[in-house]
Protein backbone atom coordinates (compact mmCIF):
# COMPACT_ATOMS: atom_id res chain seq x y z
CA UNK A 1 0.00 0.00 0.00
CA UNK A 2 1.31 3.47 -0.86
CA UNK A 3 2.91 5.26 2.09
CA UNK A 4 3.32 2.02 4.06
CA UNK A 5 6.97 1.45 3.10
CA UNK A 6 8.11 2.19 6.66
CA UNK A 7 7.41 -0.62 9.10
CA UNK A 8 6.41 -0.20 12.73
CA UNK A 9 9.76 -1.70 13.75
CA UNK A 10 11.67 0.94 11.74
CA UNK A 11 9.71 3.73 13.44
CA UNK A 12 10.30 2.28 16.93
CA UNK A 13 14.03 1.70 16.36
CA UNK A 14 14.75 5.44 16.16
CA UNK A 15 18.05 7.02 17.19
CA UNK A 16 18.29 9.81 19.76
CA UNK A 17 15.71 11.02 22.27
CA UNK A 18 12.60 11.46 20.09
CA UNK A 19 11.21 9.85 16.92
CA UNK A 20 10.63 12.39 14.09
CA UNK A 21 6.92 11.42 14.00
CA UNK A 22 6.58 12.82 17.54
CA UNK A 23 7.35 16.32 16.20
CA UNK A 24 4.59 16.01 13.56
CA UNK A 25 2.03 14.84 16.15
CA UNK A 26 3.28 17.61 18.47
CA UNK A 27 2.39 20.24 15.82
CA UNK A 28 -1.04 18.75 15.05
CA UNK A 29 -1.90 18.59 18.75
CA UNK A 30 -0.58 22.12 19.32
CA UNK A 31 -3.05 23.57 16.78
CA UNK A 32 -5.93 21.47 18.11
CA UNK A 33 -5.20 22.62 21.68
CA UNK A 34 -5.04 26.25 20.45
CA UNK A 35 -8.57 25.71 19.15
CA UNK A 36 -9.74 23.90 22.32
CA UNK A 37 -8.18 26.21 24.92
CA UNK A 38 -9.02 29.30 22.89
CA UNK A 39 -12.67 28.20 23.02
CA UNK A 40 -12.36 27.26 26.71
CA UNK A 41 -10.92 30.68 27.53
CA UNK A 42 -13.84 32.58 26.00
CA UNK A 43 -16.82 30.31 26.78
CA UNK A 44 -17.79 31.75 30.17
CA UNK A 45 -17.03 35.37 29.23
CA UNK A 46 -19.07 35.02 26.03
CA UNK A 47 -22.02 33.35 27.78
CA UNK A 48 -22.06 36.03 30.51
CA UNK A 49 -21.66 38.97 28.05
CA UNK A 50 -24.88 40.97 28.47
CA UNK A 51 -24.61 42.89 25.18
CA UNK A 52 -23.02 40.68 22.52
CA UNK A 53 -23.06 37.25 24.18
CA UNK A 54 -25.79 34.98 25.59
CA UNK A 55 -26.54 37.35 28.54
CA UNK A 56 -26.59 34.48 31.08
CA UNK A 57 -26.15 35.00 34.82
CA UNK A 58 -22.68 34.15 36.20
CA UNK A 59 -24.17 31.05 37.87
CA UNK A 60 -25.76 29.77 34.64
CA UNK A 61 -22.64 30.56 32.62
CA UNK A 62 -20.56 28.54 35.10
CA UNK A 63 -23.00 25.62 35.07
CA UNK A 64 -23.05 25.53 31.28
CA UNK A 65 -19.25 25.84 31.16
CA UNK A 66 -18.98 22.83 33.50
CA UNK A 67 -21.46 20.88 31.37
CA UNK A 68 -19.60 21.63 28.13
CA UNK A 69 -16.21 20.67 29.62
CA UNK A 70 -17.62 17.47 31.11
CA UNK A 71 -19.22 16.47 27.77
CA UNK A 72 -16.02 17.16 25.85
CA UNK A 73 -14.07 14.74 28.04
CA UNK A 74 -16.90 12.20 28.27
CA UNK A 75 -17.08 12.05 24.47
CA UNK A 76 -13.37 11.23 24.25
CA UNK A 77 -14.30 7.94 25.95
CA UNK A 78 -16.89 7.17 23.25
CA UNK A 79 -14.57 8.38 20.46
CA UNK A 80 -11.79 6.17 21.81
CA UNK A 81 -13.98 3.06 21.65
CA UNK A 82 -15.05 3.70 18.04
CA UNK A 83 -11.44 4.34 17.03
CA UNK A 84 -10.41 1.01 18.63
CA UNK A 85 -13.19 -1.05 17.12
CA UNK A 86 -13.87 0.53 13.71
CA UNK A 87 -12.17 3.68 12.43
CA UNK A 88 -8.57 3.45 13.60
CA UNK A 89 -6.83 6.53 14.99
CA UNK A 90 -6.10 8.28 11.67
CA UNK A 91 -9.67 8.31 10.30
CA UNK A 92 -11.07 9.14 13.74
CA UNK A 93 -8.76 12.14 13.98
CA UNK A 94 -9.69 13.39 10.48
CA UNK A 95 -13.42 13.06 11.16
CA UNK A 96 -13.10 14.77 14.56
CA UNK A 97 -11.05 17.63 13.11
CA UNK A 98 -13.53 18.30 10.29
CA UNK A 99 -16.51 18.30 12.69
CA UNK A 100 -14.68 20.74 15.04
CA UNK A 101 -13.97 23.11 12.14
CA UNK A 102 -17.61 23.07 11.01
CA UNK A 103 -18.75 23.69 14.63
CA UNK A 104 -16.52 26.76 14.99
CA UNK A 105 -17.50 28.16 11.58
CA UNK A 106 -21.22 27.77 12.49
CA UNK A 107 -20.70 29.74 15.73
CA UNK A 108 -18.59 32.39 13.98
CA UNK A 109 -21.39 33.15 11.48
CA UNK A 110 -23.71 34.24 14.33
CA UNK A 111 -22.46 33.54 17.87
CA UNK A 112 -25.70 34.46 19.69
CA UNK A 113 -27.92 32.47 17.34
CA UNK A 114 -25.86 29.31 16.65
CA UNK A 115 -23.73 28.92 19.81
CA UNK A 116 -25.36 25.72 21.13
CA UNK A 117 -25.44 24.00 17.74
CA UNK A 118 -21.78 24.83 17.05
CA UNK A 119 -20.71 23.77 20.53
CA UNK A 120 -22.52 20.41 20.14
CA UNK A 121 -20.46 19.79 16.97
CA UNK A 122 -17.24 20.86 18.71
CA UNK A 123 -17.89 18.40 21.54
CA UNK A 124 -18.32 15.48 19.13
CA UNK A 125 -15.31 16.55 17.08
CA UNK A 126 -13.02 16.79 20.10
CA UNK A 127 -14.26 13.38 21.29
CA UNK A 128 -13.07 11.74 18.07
CA UNK A 129 -9.86 13.76 17.83
CA UNK A 130 -8.40 14.00 21.31
CA UNK A 131 -7.81 10.44 22.66
CA UNK A 132 -6.43 9.12 19.40
CA UNK A 133 -3.46 11.41 18.93
CA UNK A 134 -2.18 10.43 22.41
CA UNK A 135 -2.59 6.74 21.52
CA UNK A 136 -0.51 7.25 18.36
CA UNK A 137 2.27 8.88 20.42
CA UNK A 138 2.29 5.72 22.61
CA UNK A 139 2.63 3.52 19.50
CA UNK A 140 5.87 5.27 18.48
CA UNK A 141 7.66 3.41 21.29
CA UNK A 142 8.44 -0.24 21.88
CA UNK A 143 7.26 -1.91 25.09
CA UNK A 144 9.62 -0.94 27.92
CA UNK A 145 11.36 1.92 26.06
CA UNK A 146 12.49 4.29 28.87
CA UNK A 147 12.32 7.23 26.42
CA UNK A 148 8.52 7.05 26.33
CA UNK A 149 7.94 9.28 29.39
CA UNK A 150 10.20 12.06 28.09
CA UNK A 151 8.43 11.75 24.70
CA UNK A 152 5.08 12.33 26.38
CA UNK A 153 6.69 15.19 28.31
CA UNK A 154 7.65 16.89 25.03
CA UNK A 155 4.20 16.19 23.55
CA UNK A 156 2.69 17.74 26.68
CA UNK A 157 4.64 20.96 26.17
CA UNK A 158 3.08 21.10 22.66
CA UNK A 159 -0.35 20.94 24.29
CA UNK A 160 0.61 23.87 26.51
CA UNK A 161 2.09 26.04 23.74
CA UNK A 162 -1.28 25.66 21.97
CA UNK A 163 -3.13 26.41 25.22
CA UNK A 164 -1.08 29.54 25.88
CA UNK A 165 -1.46 30.93 22.34
CA UNK A 166 -5.14 29.99 22.05
CA UNK A 167 -6.06 31.41 25.45
CA UNK A 168 -4.36 34.72 24.67
CA UNK A 169 -5.44 35.16 21.02
CA UNK A 170 -9.11 34.13 21.36
CA UNK A 171 -9.65 36.19 24.53
CA UNK A 172 -7.98 39.19 22.87
CA UNK A 173 -10.10 38.92 19.69
CA UNK A 174 -13.35 38.19 21.55
CA UNK A 175 -13.10 41.06 24.03
CA UNK A 176 -11.57 43.58 21.61
CA UNK A 177 -13.79 46.43 20.36
CA UNK A 178 -12.13 46.14 16.92
CA UNK A 179 -12.95 42.47 16.43
CA UNK A 180 -15.50 40.62 18.59
CA UNK A 181 -16.77 37.10 19.28
CA UNK A 182 -17.15 36.03 15.63
CA UNK A 183 -13.44 36.61 15.03
CA UNK A 184 -12.52 34.62 18.14
CA UNK A 185 -14.53 31.57 17.03
CA UNK A 186 -13.32 31.95 13.42
CA UNK A 187 -9.68 31.96 14.61
CA UNK A 188 -10.28 28.62 16.37
CA UNK A 189 -11.55 27.20 13.05
CA UNK A 190 -8.55 28.57 11.11
CA UNK A 191 -5.93 27.00 13.42
CA UNK A 192 -7.80 23.69 13.32
CA UNK A 193 -7.61 23.77 9.51
CA UNK A 194 -3.81 24.31 9.82
CA UNK A 195 -3.67 21.33 12.21
CA UNK A 196 -5.52 19.03 9.80
CA UNK A 197 -3.37 20.11 6.83
CA UNK A 198 -0.26 19.35 8.94
CA UNK A 199 -1.64 15.89 9.73
CA UNK A 200 -2.49 15.16 6.07
CA UNK A 201 1.00 16.23 4.99
CA UNK A 202 2.78 14.02 7.57
CA UNK A 203 0.50 11.00 8.13
CA UNK A 204 2.45 8.83 5.64
CA UNK A 205 5.39 8.85 8.06
CA UNK A 206 3.20 7.06 10.64
CA UNK A 207 2.98 4.04 8.31
CA UNK A 208 0.79 1.35 10.02
CA UNK A 209 0.26 3.38 13.23
CA UNK A 210 -3.37 4.41 13.54
CA UNK A 211 -4.73 2.30 10.66
CA UNK A 212 -8.25 0.89 10.91
CA UNK A 213 -8.49 -2.35 12.95
CA UNK A 214 -10.95 -3.75 10.38
CA UNK A 215 -8.73 -3.30 7.28
CA UNK A 216 -8.83 -7.08 6.73
CA UNK A 217 -12.63 -7.10 6.21
CA UNK A 218 -14.23 -6.93 2.75
CA UNK A 219 -14.28 -3.30 1.49
CA UNK A 220 -18.10 -3.14 1.52
CA UNK A 221 -18.40 -4.33 5.15
CA UNK A 222 -15.59 -2.02 6.27
CA UNK A 223 -17.08 1.07 4.61
CA UNK A 224 -20.56 0.21 5.93
CA UNK A 225 -19.30 0.11 9.51
CA UNK A 226 -17.34 3.36 9.14
CA UNK A 227 -20.36 5.19 7.70
CA UNK A 228 -22.53 3.85 10.55
CA UNK A 229 -20.12 5.42 13.10
CA UNK A 230 -20.17 8.79 11.28
CA UNK A 231 -23.98 8.79 11.07
CA UNK A 232 -24.35 7.73 14.73
CA UNK A 233 -22.05 10.58 15.82
CA UNK A 234 -24.00 13.16 13.83
CA UNK A 235 -27.35 11.83 15.11
CA UNK A 236 -26.20 12.55 18.69
CA UNK A 237 -25.96 16.32 17.94
CA UNK A 238 -29.61 17.08 18.95
CA UNK A 239 -29.11 15.10 22.18
CA UNK A 240 -26.01 17.09 23.20
CA UNK A 241 -27.72 20.32 22.12
CA UNK A 242 -30.61 19.64 24.55
CA UNK A 243 -28.31 18.54 27.40
CA UNK A 244 -26.17 21.70 27.23
CA UNK A 245 -29.19 23.99 27.05
CA UNK A 246 -30.61 22.43 30.21
CA UNK A 247 -27.82 21.55 32.66
CA UNK A 248 -30.11 19.34 34.77
CA UNK A 249 -29.69 16.80 31.98
CA UNK A 250 -25.92 17.01 32.43
CA UNK A 251 -26.33 15.62 35.97
CA UNK A 252 -28.32 12.64 34.66
CA UNK A 253 -25.74 12.09 31.94
CA UNK A 254 -22.83 12.14 34.43
CA UNK A 255 -24.68 9.75 36.77
CA UNK A 256 -25.18 7.37 33.84
CA UNK A 257 -22.00 7.36 31.72
CA UNK A 258 -19.60 6.71 34.65
CA UNK A 259 -21.27 3.51 35.88
CA UNK A 260 -21.72 2.35 32.25
CA UNK A 261 -18.03 2.97 31.54
CA UNK A 262 -17.06 0.98 34.66
CA UNK A 263 -19.38 -1.91 33.68
CA UNK A 264 -17.86 -1.93 30.17
CA UNK A 265 -14.34 -1.83 31.67
CA UNK A 266 -15.16 -4.79 33.98
CA UNK A 267 -16.64 -6.70 31.01
CA UNK A 268 -13.51 -6.14 28.87
CA UNK A 269 -11.22 -6.99 31.83
CA UNK A 270 -13.05 -10.27 32.54
CA UNK A 271 -12.98 -11.09 28.82
CA UNK A 272 -9.18 -10.74 28.90
CA UNK A 273 -7.81 -14.31 29.14
CA UNK A 274 -4.26 -13.32 30.11
CA UNK A 275 -4.05 -12.90 33.92
CA UNK A 276 -1.07 -10.53 33.61
CA UNK A 277 -2.97 -8.25 31.21
CA UNK A 278 -5.94 -8.33 33.60
CA UNK A 279 -3.79 -7.17 36.53
CA UNK A 280 -2.35 -4.37 34.40
CA UNK A 281 -5.87 -3.18 33.56
CA UNK A 282 -6.75 -3.09 37.27
CA UNK A 283 -3.59 -1.08 37.98
CA UNK A 284 -4.61 1.36 35.22
CA UNK A 285 -8.01 1.67 36.90
CA UNK A 286 -6.36 2.76 40.19
CA UNK A 287 -4.54 5.54 38.29
CA UNK A 288 -7.83 6.59 36.68
CA UNK A 289 -9.63 6.84 40.06
CA UNK A 290 -6.84 8.96 41.57
CA UNK A 291 -6.74 11.19 38.51
CA UNK A 292 -10.42 12.11 39.10
CA UNK A 293 -9.41 13.42 42.55
CA UNK A 294 -6.38 15.23 41.12
CA UNK A 295 -8.37 17.03 38.40
CA UNK A 296 -11.19 17.95 40.81
CA UNK A 297 -8.59 19.96 42.74
CA UNK A 298 -6.47 21.12 39.81
CA UNK A 299 -9.45 22.38 37.79
CA UNK A 300 -10.29 24.99 40.42
CA UNK A 301 -8.28 27.20 38.02
CA UNK A 302 -11.32 27.58 35.74
CA UNK A 303 -13.76 28.12 38.62
CA UNK A 304 -13.03 29.23 42.19
CA UNK A 305 -9.46 30.43 41.48
CA UNK A 306 -10.72 32.59 38.58
CA UNK A 307 -13.26 34.24 40.92
CA UNK A 308 -10.61 34.54 43.65
CA UNK A 309 -8.30 36.25 41.12
CA UNK A 310 -11.10 38.64 40.09
CA UNK A 311 -12.11 39.67 43.64
CA UNK A 312 -9.10 39.23 45.91
CA UNK A 313 -5.81 39.79 44.13
CA UNK A 314 -3.70 42.90 43.66
CA UNK A 315 -2.62 43.82 40.12
CA UNK A 316 1.06 43.98 41.07
CA UNK A 317 3.27 41.06 39.93
CA UNK A 318 6.94 41.66 40.79
CA UNK A 319 7.73 44.99 39.06
CA UNK A 320 4.75 45.33 36.73
CA UNK A 321 0.99 45.71 36.69
CA UNK A 322 -1.13 42.92 35.19
CA UNK A 323 -4.72 41.68 35.29
CA UNK A 324 -4.72 38.79 37.85
CA UNK A 325 -7.06 36.75 35.62
CA UNK A 326 -4.45 36.79 32.84
CA UNK A 327 -2.01 35.32 35.37
CA UNK A 328 -4.63 32.74 36.41
CA UNK A 329 -5.27 31.73 32.78
CA UNK A 330 -1.72 31.61 31.40
CA UNK A 331 0.85 31.03 34.18
CA UNK A 332 0.30 27.26 34.36
CA UNK A 333 0.78 26.79 30.59
CA UNK A 334 3.84 29.04 30.62
CA UNK A 335 5.45 27.15 33.51
CA UNK A 336 4.71 23.80 31.82
CA UNK A 337 6.34 24.96 28.56
CA UNK A 338 9.47 26.04 30.47
CA UNK A 339 9.73 23.09 32.85
CA UNK A 340 8.26 20.14 30.89
CA UNK A 341 11.43 19.48 28.82
CA UNK A 342 13.53 19.88 32.00
CA UNK A 343 11.33 17.38 33.86
CA UNK A 344 11.67 14.96 30.91
CA UNK A 345 15.48 15.25 31.04
CA UNK A 346 15.48 14.76 34.84
CA UNK A 347 13.50 11.50 34.45
CA UNK A 348 15.91 10.36 31.70
CA UNK A 349 18.95 11.20 33.85
CA UNK A 350 17.50 9.35 36.84
CA UNK A 351 16.63 6.37 34.60
CA UNK A 352 20.28 6.14 33.47
CA UNK A 353 21.39 6.05 37.13
CA UNK A 354 18.66 3.50 37.95
CA UNK A 355 17.16 6.03 40.40
CA UNK A 356 13.97 6.96 38.56
CA UNK A 357 10.92 6.67 40.89
CA UNK A 358 8.24 4.32 39.55
CA UNK A 359 5.02 5.72 38.12
CA UNK A 360 2.98 5.17 41.29
CA UNK A 361 5.50 7.20 43.33
CA UNK A 362 5.42 9.92 40.64
CA UNK A 363 1.63 10.02 40.97
CA UNK A 364 1.97 10.31 44.75
CA UNK A 365 4.50 13.14 44.34
CA UNK A 366 2.00 14.90 42.05
CA UNK A 367 -0.49 15.00 44.94
CA UNK A 368 2.17 16.24 47.39
CA UNK A 369 2.99 19.17 45.07
CA UNK A 370 -0.74 19.82 44.74
CA UNK A 371 -1.05 19.90 48.56
CA UNK A 372 1.86 22.38 48.79
CA UNK A 373 0.28 24.58 46.09
CA UNK A 374 -3.10 24.73 47.83
CA UNK A 375 -1.34 25.50 51.09
CA UNK A 376 0.28 28.46 49.26
CA UNK A 377 -3.17 29.57 47.99
CA UNK A 378 -4.41 29.31 51.61
CA UNK A 379 -1.37 31.25 52.88
CA UNK A 380 -2.40 34.31 50.78
CA UNK A 381 -4.93 35.11 53.56
CA UNK A 382 -2.02 36.11 55.83
CA UNK A 383 -0.73 38.61 53.25
CA UNK A 384 -4.06 40.38 52.69
CA UNK A 385 -4.75 44.02 53.51
CA UNK A 386 -7.80 45.20 55.49
CA UNK A 387 -9.90 45.23 52.28
CA UNK A 388 -9.26 41.53 51.57
CA UNK A 389 -6.85 42.17 48.67
CA UNK A 390 -3.83 39.86 48.74
CA UNK A 391 -0.53 39.09 47.00
CA UNK A 392 -0.50 38.20 43.31
CA UNK A 393 3.14 37.10 43.79
CA UNK A 394 2.16 34.37 46.30
CA UNK A 395 -0.74 33.32 44.02
CA UNK A 396 1.66 32.99 41.06
CA UNK A 397 4.14 31.05 43.22
CA UNK A 398 1.33 28.59 44.06
CA UNK A 399 0.83 28.05 40.29
CA UNK A 400 4.56 27.47 39.98
CA UNK A 401 4.27 24.63 42.54
CA UNK A 402 1.08 23.22 41.01
CA UNK A 403 2.87 22.91 37.65
CA UNK A 404 5.29 20.36 39.12
CA UNK A 405 2.35 18.36 40.43
CA UNK A 406 0.84 18.35 36.96
CA UNK A 407 4.17 17.35 35.37
CA UNK A 408 4.45 14.39 37.77
CA UNK A 409 1.00 13.16 36.80
CA UNK A 410 -0.47 14.22 33.50
CA UNK A 411 2.13 13.36 30.79
CA UNK A 412 3.01 10.21 32.76
CA UNK A 413 -0.71 9.41 33.03
CA UNK A 414 -1.08 9.44 29.25
CA UNK A 415 2.05 7.31 28.94
CA UNK A 416 0.99 4.74 31.58
CA UNK A 417 -2.42 4.24 29.93
CA UNK A 418 -0.68 3.23 26.69
CA UNK A 419 1.75 0.97 28.61
CA UNK A 420 -0.85 -0.89 30.70
CA UNK A 421 -3.49 -1.35 27.98
CA UNK A 422 -3.58 -4.35 25.65
CA UNK A 423 -3.37 -3.14 22.01
CA UNK A 424 -7.05 -3.86 21.36
CA UNK A 425 -8.16 -1.65 24.29
CA UNK A 426 -5.71 1.28 24.11
CA UNK A 427 -8.31 3.73 22.72
CA UNK A 428 -10.88 2.71 25.34
CA UNK A 429 -8.35 3.13 28.16
CA UNK A 430 -7.24 6.51 26.82
CA UNK A 431 -10.92 7.41 26.69
CA UNK A 432 -11.36 6.31 30.33
CA UNK A 433 -8.43 8.53 31.26
CA UNK A 434 -10.20 11.51 29.66
CA UNK A 435 -13.54 10.44 31.15
CA UNK A 436 -11.81 10.73 34.54
CA UNK A 437 -11.02 14.33 33.54
CA UNK A 438 -14.73 14.85 32.77
CA UNK A 439 -15.61 13.76 36.31
CA UNK A 440 -12.76 15.90 37.63
CA UNK A 441 -14.23 18.96 35.84
CA UNK A 442 -17.68 18.09 37.16
CA UNK A 443 -16.45 17.61 40.74
CA UNK A 444 -14.32 20.79 40.50
CA UNK A 445 -17.50 22.80 39.89
CA UNK A 446 -19.19 21.26 42.92
CA UNK A 447 -16.14 21.88 45.14
CA UNK A 448 -15.81 25.48 43.91
CA UNK A 449 -19.50 26.14 44.54
CA UNK A 450 -19.15 24.67 48.03
CA UNK A 451 -16.31 27.00 49.04
CA UNK A 452 -17.76 30.22 47.60
CA UNK A 453 -19.41 32.63 50.03
CA UNK A 454 -23.19 32.01 50.29
CA UNK A 455 -23.78 35.78 50.25
CA UNK A 456 -23.44 37.25 46.75
CA UNK A 457 -22.82 40.73 48.23
CA UNK A 458 -20.19 39.62 50.77
CA UNK A 459 -17.11 41.81 51.22
CA UNK A 460 -13.79 40.85 49.61
CA UNK A 461 -12.47 39.98 53.08
CA UNK A 462 -15.32 37.49 53.73
CA UNK A 463 -14.80 35.97 50.26
CA UNK A 464 -11.04 35.69 50.95
CA UNK A 465 -11.67 33.79 54.19
CA UNK A 466 -14.27 31.53 52.56
CA UNK A 467 -12.05 30.55 49.61
CA UNK A 468 -8.84 30.15 51.61
CA UNK A 469 -10.65 27.90 54.12
CA UNK A 470 -11.61 25.74 51.14
CA UNK A 471 -8.02 25.69 49.82
CA UNK A 472 -6.76 24.59 53.24
CA UNK A 473 -9.18 21.61 53.12
CA UNK A 474 -8.02 20.70 49.62
CA UNK A 475 -4.36 20.87 50.74
CA UNK A 476 -5.08 18.31 53.50
CA UNK A 477 -7.03 15.97 51.15
CA UNK A 478 -4.23 16.14 48.54
CA UNK A 479 -1.62 15.39 51.21
CA UNK A 480 -3.57 12.33 52.41
CA UNK A 481 -4.11 11.05 48.83
CA UNK A 482 -0.39 11.45 47.99
CA UNK A 483 0.78 9.70 51.17
CA UNK A 484 -1.73 6.86 50.62
CA UNK A 485 -0.54 6.32 47.02
CA UNK A 486 3.11 6.20 48.08
CA UNK A 487 2.28 3.70 50.89
CA UNK A 488 0.33 1.33 48.56
CA UNK A 489 2.85 1.73 45.70
CA UNK A 490 4.41 -1.77 46.19
CA UNK A 491 0.96 -3.41 45.69
CA UNK A 492 0.19 -1.37 42.55
CA UNK A 493 3.72 -1.98 41.23
CA UNK A 494 3.13 -5.74 41.51
CA UNK A 495 -0.11 -5.43 39.52
CA UNK A 496 1.75 -3.49 36.82
CA UNK A 497 4.02 -6.51 36.17
CA UNK A 498 7.02 -5.51 34.05
CA UNK A 499 5.68 -2.01 33.29
CA UNK A 500 7.75 0.73 34.95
Amino acid sequence: MEGQTTSLEQIQNFEGKYPKQLWYLFLVEMWERFCFYGMRGILTIFMADKLLGLALSDKDANLKYGAIQAFVYAFTFIGGIFADKVLGFKKSLMFGGIVMIIGNIIIATSPQEFFYLGIALSIIGTGFFKPNISSMVGDLYKEGDSRRDSGFGLFYSGINIGALLGGAVCVYLGTSKDFGWSYAFASAAVVMIIGLITFLATKKSLAPIGNSPIEHLPAKTKTGREIAVYIGALLSIPLIFIMIKNTDYTDYFMYTIGPLAIIYFVYETLKEKDIKARKKLLAAFVFIVFSVIFWAFFEQSGGSLALFAKDNLSHQLLFFTINPNIVNNTSNSLFVIIFSPIAGLIWLGLAHKKLEPNTVIKFGLGFLFLAAAFYAFYYTRFLANASGITSLNMFTFAYFIITFGELCLSPIGLSIMTKLSPKRLSGMMMGMWFLASAYGQYAAGLLGAGMSSPDENASALVKLESYTDGYYQLAIYALVAGAFLIIISPIIKKMMQEVK
